[in-house]
């Protein structure tokens, strides 16, 4: 098991490798996607990454929070979080 995540570099790199590609076209096809999925999860979508997970906006209510070094309670307003939910293919390749 490696103790660092795999880089841009190296993901772009083995990506090519992969396509049977130059390393700008993937580099190209990975900043492609990044940018599709940020747009479409903005926006309040969902992009489903086959054999990756699932990427999705979530609302969240208004809710009382404390602070820890005062202990004061206060209300944070209604936010939008993003949630990924790994795919049960990724869960079992790793077990």
């Amino acid at each position: 098991m490696t103790t660092k995540p795999m880089t841009k570099t190296q993901l772009v790199a083995a990506l090519a490798e992969e396509m049977g590609a130059d390393k700008k076209t993937a580099a190209s096809a990975l900043d492609t996607l990044a940018a599709i999925v940020a747009k479409e999860v903005a926006a309040g979508g969902a992009v489903t990454l086959p054999g990756i997970g699932k990427v999705a906006c979530r609302a969240r209510p208004e809710r009382e929070v404390r602070n820890p070094a005062t202990g004061e309670t206060l209300t944070k307003p209604a936010d939008r979080a993003v949630k990924v939910t790994v795919a049960k293919a990724l869960k079992d390749a790793v077990a």
